[in-house]
């Protein structure tokens, strides 16, 4: 399939109101499988300046469904921040739901970011966030991202699959070469090859985890003060945050977006000193 260059608004706005959630549920039951096993890994404690998100909505139009959605942000000592979230109308087809783990500075293993939804069809993302300049770091750039390359390469000419190419220059500048960034028909064929993606990334990513890559204590400092600057101006500048704001207004939005990189947090950030 050809790459697609439309925004995430654009493309939703073209297609026609669908019904999509019973492709939501599968994903949100998908994701939080991914969710366990991370827990499963990590010591994880829920930041309170999450929990007035458990649930939150707006009214829909003419009494129809409204969006809603939810975002649980956790920390631990050696989590930064990490973010199971949704948000959504699922009943007219647009829905985004994210699992974000940012690590602390005692290791310099790539940050795993994931996002997929519907639009109606399918939209999805993978990636690992580098700690290092990846030009000059070769040896980082083929033990995190040259294990996927075959891979990647492979699915720009796997039927379904749609390269989602962004209109955003920071976004495209943030996306590795090996991300899975893709529009997918909304198939059980392409739901299924989705997750056994993902799911597989996940599992890569968990066992670079325990291969180890600690970080010098002397640079641990200055590690955490980027990996917060990378992830404020991540979310800060995403162009989807749109959508947040179509649904819920920009003053709404502006404190989701704040809760999703962790911008209220209450409970410290580690120090990497395990």
């Amino acid at each position: 399939m050809a790459e697609t260059t439309r925004s995430i608004s654009q493309i939703h706005d073209a297609a026609a109101p669908t019904d999509t959630t019973a492709e939501f549920e599968q994903l949100q039951a998908a994701l939080q499988l991914m969710f366990d096993k991370v827990a499963a890994r990590f010591e994880l404690e829920r930041d309170p300046s999450t929990e007035e998100f458990e649930h939150y909505s707006a009214p829909g139009p003419d009494d129809a469904e409204g969006p809603s959605g939810q975002i649980r942000g956790y920390t631990g000592p050696e989590m930064d921040w990490l973010i199971h979230s949704w948000m959504g109308v699922p009943g007219s087809g647009f829905t985004n739901l994210h699992l974000t783990a940012w690590l602390g500075p005692h290791t310099m293993v790539p940050h795993f970011g994931m996002a997929w939804g519907t639009l109606p069809d399918y939209w999805y993302f993978v990636d690992y966030i580098p700690r290092v300049d990846l030009l000059t770091n070769y040896d980082y750039l083929q033990r995190y991202y040259g294990v996927h390359n075959q891979q990647y390469m492979a699915l720009r000419d796997e039927g379904g699959f749609s390269p989602f190419v962004s209109q955003n220059l920071l976004i495209r500048q943030s996306v590795s070469n090996t991300a899975l960034c893709f529009v997918c028909e909304r198939t059980p064929q392409g739901a299924a090859r989705m997750i056994e993606l993902a799911d597989g990334r996940l599992d890569d990513w968990l066992g670079f985890l325990d291969d180890g890559d600690p970080t010098p204590a002397t640079e641990r400092a200055a590690l955490a003060e980027r990996d917060l600057l990378v992830r404020s101006t991540i979310a800060e500048k995403d162009p989807a945050n749109n959508m947040g704001v179509r649904f819920f207004g920009e003053e709404m939005t502006d404190r989701l977006v704040k809760a999703l990189w962790g911008g209220n947090r209450v409970l410290p950030r580690p120090t990497g000193d395990l």
